[in-house]
């Protein structure tokens, strides 16, 4: 199912847990029962041109001046990808949700991979150790620029002090 609609895209905000996108919609659009149907659901966002991104449809809700549309994104999208598609936040957009193939379970599994990150220690002198398997320890390296010449290391280092 697909559904293109004249939203605002009110505003996309970010935080440590998840990014959220906000739309209002007005006129028409608002009684259009597809958006009843995929609310809830995992859909594509696109915008214009620009790459769609996956999100889940998390709320609609209405009060007498605008039906809101609430999605949640799917983590990870690259830099220059969500550059592109929140460089239009403010601004008065045609809107395409399509239904997505990936189901709300494996959705939120990628959320949480996204969100684990790395895992490690905080040692006293600044410095962190990382708890990954292939992570390559400086001690390990073992190729050709590997050796150091200790004169020409402490030359390099006189500015610090």
């Amino acid at each position: 199912m697909q559904i293109t609609i004249k939203a605002h895209f009110n505003k996309q905000t970010k935080d440590s847990k998840k990014e959220l996108v906000q739309f209002y919609v007005k006129g028409e659009d608002e009684m259009r029962p597809e958006l009843n149907t995929l609310c809830r659901e995992v859909v594509e966002l696109q915008i214009g041109g620009v790459d769609p991104l996956t999100a889940e449809f998390v709320k609609k809700s209405q009060d007498a001046k605008k039906t809101v549309l609430d999605f949640i994104v799917n983590g990870g999208a690259s830099n220059r990808h969500s550059y592109e598609f929140y460089r239009l936040a403010g601004t008065d957009v045609e809107l395409t949700i399509t239904e997505s193939q990936m189901s709300i379970d494996e959705f939120r599994e990628r959320q949480e991979e996204y969100r684990e990150g790395k895992r490690g220690t905080i040692n006293p002198d600044g410095t962190v150790d990382v708890d990954d398997d292939n992570q390559l320890a400086i001690e390990d390296y073992t190729g050709e620029d590997a050796e150091v010449d200790p004169e020409e290391d402490a030359a390099d280092s006189d500015w610090l002090e």
